[in-house]
């Protein structure tokens, strides 16, 4: 075959697309949309989550915490907001419960400061208000830590966060709290990311467990009651 039938072979086949006219062709029969089908219809559904405003995070006020009129919550003695929560850990819903030793180091942490449980406290603004929350680290016997954060209400201490956590690190990063906490593949971690959430007025989970790359801790908490 000479190269022009060859052209003229090429040419008719990528006219077999088209009308006389150049109008494209129709390429047949497409499948009508469906609606979904949904399977055992029958079937009891789950429960509805429950209402924005209740739950582990519920804000509650400390107390037995001496108001701070002047509204810097660094003022708040720590000792006195770490021991009221976990006085009235039956009292608020979701409040983590210690074991009778953590409890007991707790207690005699303003005298035994080398085996108090709870970490240096960290200021920093969560709320967008442009004041600082409290933020506390206690460390239990199971090597995972209770995290709370508190803000002032009208010179009022209130938790906005309770969280129970296995942390590789903990970090803030504009306004969020970011949690990395190790898998069962030591190569990497989830990270879980808790913001201020103005209409519940309390710390949300943002972001739901996601996976990277797991890095070996930097520093080691201090612990400064």
């Amino acid at each position: 075959m000479t190269s022009f039938a060859l052209a003229a072979t090429g040419i008719a086949a990528l006219l077999a697309g088209c009308t006389g006219t150049g109008e494209p062709l129709s390429a047949g029969h497409t499948s009508a949309a469906s609606a979904p089908v949904q399977l055992w219809p029958d079937h009891k559904p789950a429960p509805q989550l429950e209402e924005p405003g209740t739950g582990e995070n519920l804000p509650a006020a400390v107390p037995g915490v001496p108001r701070v009129p002047s509204g810097d919550i660094r003022k708040a003695p720590l000792l006195t907001v770490v021991k009221g929560q976990v006085a009235a850990g039956d009292v608020f819903d979701g409040a983590p419960q210690f074991d009778g030793a953590t409890t007991r180091k707790i207690d005699a942490c303003a005298d035994e400061r080398a085996r108090c449980p709870v970490l240096k406290p960290q200021y920093q603004d969560l709320t967008g208000d442009g004041k600082a929350e409290l933020i506390v680290g206690i460390e239990t016997a199971d090597d995972s830590l209770t995290l709370w954060v508190f803000m002032l209400r009208h010179g009022v201490v209130n938790r906005i966060m309770d969280a129970a956590v296995t942390p590789l690190s903990v970090e803030i990063a504009n306004g969020d709290l970011i949690l990395r906490e190790p898998t069962s593949t030591r190569a990497y971690a989830t990270r879980t990311v808790y913001a201020w959430d103005p209409r519940t007025q309390r710390m949300e989970l943002r972001s739901t467990t996601e996976f990277d790359q797991a890095d070996s801790p930097t520093s080691t908490p201090k612990r400064t009651p």
